[in-house]
Formats: C-alpha cells, sequence, structure tokens
C-alpha cells in the first residue's frame, strides 16, 4: 500500500528530449559517444559520456589500453561493466578495476592516468566493457587537490524493487535513504539500474538536478510514452519539472541514471582539459608540458 501512495503522489519529470548512442572513432578506438552530439551538446554538469566495448581482447587484439594522459578541471569516471582494468595515476595509486566496480577520478589543478587491461586478462583473453563519463567541476573547485576513489561492486549500497526484479546500485549521492560509496564535489547521483524482464521501478530525484537515463542493452519503457533500445534511442534527457521517472522492462535490461546540479558556467574543453576560458586551457596545457600534473612512467 505505501509504495502504491507514493506512486501516486510523485509527478514524472517531462522527456526534453531522446538521444541515440551512435559510433565515433576515438584514435584506434570505436566506440559510442551519445553525450555531445549534434542535438545535444551538453547536459549540466555532464560533459561527455562513452559507451566502450564490448571488445574482445586477447594477446592478438588489445584495443583498449589508454597510456598516460593528463586531465585538469574535471572528473573522468569509469563505470565498468565487464572485464578487468589496471588503472595507474601520477599520485601513486595503482588498483585492479573489475566489472561492476567504479572508478571516480577527481583531475582539479592536474593528474596523469593510466588505463586499460591487466597483463593477466591479455594473456588469458575475455571480454571488456564500460561507461567513460566526464563531470564538469564548477570554476571554485577547479583547482582542487587531485583524488582517486576506487569502489568494489559489493560494497554499493542496492535499492530492491517491490517486484524484486529490478535492483538499483548507488554509486553516489542517495535514493530511499540509502547512500552512495563515492564521496562526491558537487551534488550529483549516479546508479547503475540492472532489471529484468518485466520489472518495473519508480527511481526519484530532485527537480533542481539535470537528469538522464542512458540503456546499455535490452529494451526499456520510460514513463510509458518512450522506449529505449540498442541501436536505436539510448538515451532520455528529463525535463526538470518532477519527482522523478519510471520504467519497465521489456528485456533483461542495464541503464545508467546521471543527474546533477546544474552550474550554468562558461565551459571552455580542449583535448584532456575541461576549464572556463581559453587562457585556462593554455595555462593547463603548459603546466603538464613543464611537469607540473606529476609525472607516470609508461608500463
Amino acid at each position: 500500500m505505501e509504495n502504491n501512495i507514493i506512486e501516486i503522489k510523485m509527478k514524472t519529470n517531462t522527456i526534453k528530449r531522446v538521444g541515440r548512442s551512435d559510433f565515433v572513432n576515438m584514435g584506434p578506438i570505436r566506440l559510442r559517444q551519445p553525450l555531445p552530439t549534434q542535438q545535444i551538446e551538453m547536459i549540466d554538469p555532464f560533459i561527455l559520456l562513452h559507451h566502450y566495448g564490448p571488445y574482445t581482447i586477447s594477446p592478438e587484439s588489445n584495443p583498449f589500453d589508454l597510456g598516460p594522459h593528463p586531465h585538469r578541471g574535471f572528473e573522468p569516471v569509469t563505470f565498468l561493466v565487464q572485464g578487468e582494468q589496471l588503472h595507474r595515476d601520477s599520485l601513486g595509486h595503482e588498483s585492479v578495476v573489475k566489472a561492476g566496480d567504479v572508478q571516480w577520478t577527481t583531475a582539479g589543478r592536474g593528474i596523469i592516468h593510466a588505463e586499460g587491461p591487466t597483463k593477466e586478462f591479455v594473456s588469458k583473453g575475455g571480454t571488456i566493457e564500460g561507461i567513460q563519463l566526464w563531470l564538469n567541476l564548477p570554476e571554485e573547485k577547479k583547482m582542487i587537490q587531485p583524488n582517486y576513489q576506487h569502489a568494489k561492486s559489493e560494497e554499493f549500497e542496492v535499492v530492491s524493487s517491490p517486484d524484486n526484479k529490478v535492483k538499483t546500485k548507488i554509486v553516489a549521492g542517495s535514493l530511499n535513504e540509502k547512500q552512495g560509496k563515492i564521496v562526491t564535489q558537487t551534488s550529483v547521483n549516479a546508479f547503475m539500474i540492472e532489471a529484468k524482464q518485466g520489472g518495473t521501478e519508480t527511481v526519484h530525484f530532485t527537480s533542481s538536478h539535470q537528469g538522464m537515463l542512458y540503456l546499455l542493452k535490452g529494451k526499456v519503457r520510460v514513463n510509458n510514452e518512450t522506449t529505449l533500445e540498442l541501436n536505436k534511442n539510448q538515451l532520455v534527457y528529463f525535463n526538470q519539472d518532477g519527482d522523478g521517472f519510471k520504467i519497465e522492462a521489456e528485456n533483461n535490461s542495464l541503464l545508467l541514471f546521471l543527474s546533477g546540479e546544474p552550474f550554468n558556467e562558461e565551459v571552455a574543453t580542449y583535448g584532456p582539459y575541461v576549464m572556463n576560458t581559453q587562457t585556462e586551457l593554455l595555462e593547463a596545457m603548459r603546466d603538464y608540458q613543464i611537469g607540473k600534473m606529476g609525472f607516470l612512467p609508461v608500463s
């Protein structure tokens, strides 16, 4: 009865735009890029979303191995869906990220990191798949001390739907009075939602946030009006006019929900840097070249 009362009172967010997740080439890597696109430039504070894989990894083929590279002014986040990756950075961190884990890097004033399948994973072979998210930092936090967080899959709180067919993993933020494992610099939610066929769930988030829902696999009906499925529409961008959204899984599905307080600031990007002005971008390039972001040798 209590769940029915909650659903009746909840006003669902209307859908602002539905987006595709087409393939793009990033150097030798081919991956999906639902954000940004020609239709959706940015969902403040989210700058970029890459869905990489599934790639078949073997000693003869290892397309996803990113050597040392810098970042400044934002938070690069990895949600690993399948496989195993090694993270190394100029702060001295080295950790193996496994399926279901999340690594949350706060680049701040500058960090150099590298990631790719572990040597052991390449040797035995397997499949790797994940999400790379760029979460912006507000102007007053762009030059904070860099930091790295690695949270394991089993460490996250999980919210189950009334029918027990939908499990929502709380990576960051809060849902139904449960808190995410990741400590965030800004007001943000990040939930990984796994739904079995026929499962339904209502997910709440504050109307002060901009929110989006991205489908990694399966087929899902959103708010009884829009269907998300692979190779068609995979992203929903919500208006800030409700208390949340409803999903019904037509197939076994996996989705990522993100919401955050928009900054409404100027954004300047170039390569691996996200700042507020072109001058700050030039300063970032200079600081990297003279070693102010630290050093990380090639493994």
